[in-house]
């Protein structure tokens, strides 16, 4: 152990930490790395419908689309977490988060699942904007010329401008993931065994704040780290298959119009 000038750390627990993790903490990075791709999911599903339904004819729709915005973008996403795990049940009148829940074959706790709830319709907020912006960006001229060869408002959006679309939501969608990758330590607070959550629990075992602590952000940074790798592979094939031309295009199409005119 290292103590000078008041400083004490002890590089041995440290590297143990980060190196020799415990089965506990293991399971909470397995807990952290699903709860933020559940959640991204999730958030990616609503922000689409929301992006779409900004566009829509419907005054209801657009409506709705702001307010959700409003609210989920205007509040603490630890608000949203507490007012969703406590506040439902509560209005409710009965335990909508038991402490298992079956999906299938899958089982996670009542926490989690209110936890994936709640980063899911926050996420839905932003992915929202995202998607609107996305979807303008693509010029006009699709929409004319689906128009003219007969194509329906939804199948043109099915057809040409959602596969477009997806291909400009990715540098957006990797960056909001690197975000709930970090966002996922609030489920601490009700008591989700995340990586965070662990490792506050070890801290409070051993009183080695600092090294615990220290270690959890590398345990972080590897995984926002990993994943900008993989961000970066993803938008290089994307692009590539980009430059040879999208399976959205008029002329992809058009080529299809025999099937899609009936």
């Amino acid at each position: 152990m290292l103590e000078h000038i008041g400083v004490v750390f002890d590089p041995g627990f440290f590297l143990k930490f980060v190196f020799s993790p415990s089965p506990a903490l293991l399971k909470g990075l397995v807990a952290t790395v699903m709860a933020a791709a559940i959640s991204q999911c999730l958030g990616t599903v609503i922000g689409l419908v929301l992006g779409i339904a900004s566009m829509s004819p419907s005054r209801i729709a657009r409506g709705f689309n702001q307010v959700y915005i409003w609210f989920f973008r205007g509040t603490p996403v630890l608000v949203q977490l507490v007012l969703i795990y406590f506040g439902l049940p509560y209005l409710v009148g009965f335990d909508l988060f038991p402490s298992v829940m079956h999906f299938g074959p899958l089982a996670f706790s009542g926490a989690l699942t209110a936890g994936i709830i709640a980063f899911g319709m926050h996420e839905g907020a932003y992915m929202s904007e995202i998607t609107r912006a996305s979807i303008t960006s693509i010029p006009r001229g699709q929409w004319e010329a689906a128009q003219a060869y007969g194509m329906s408002p939804g199948l043109t959006m099915r057809r040409i401008i959602l596969p477009q679309t997806l291909p400009l939501l990715v540098p957006a969608l990797g960056n909001q993931f690197n975000n709930m990758l970090k966002t996922t330590s609030l489920l601490s607070v009700i008591g989700v065994a995340e990586m965070f959550r662990v490792a506050e629990q070890m801290q409070a075992a051993t009183f080695m704040t600092f090294e615990v602590y220290l270690g959890v952000s590398v345990y972080y940074l590897a995984l926002t780290g990993l994943w900008t790798v993989a961000q970066h592979f993803i938008e290089k094939r994307m692009s590539r298959h980009l430059r040879q031309g999208s399976r959205g295009t008029i002329k992809a199409v058009k080529a299809t119009l025999p099937d899609t005119a009936h």
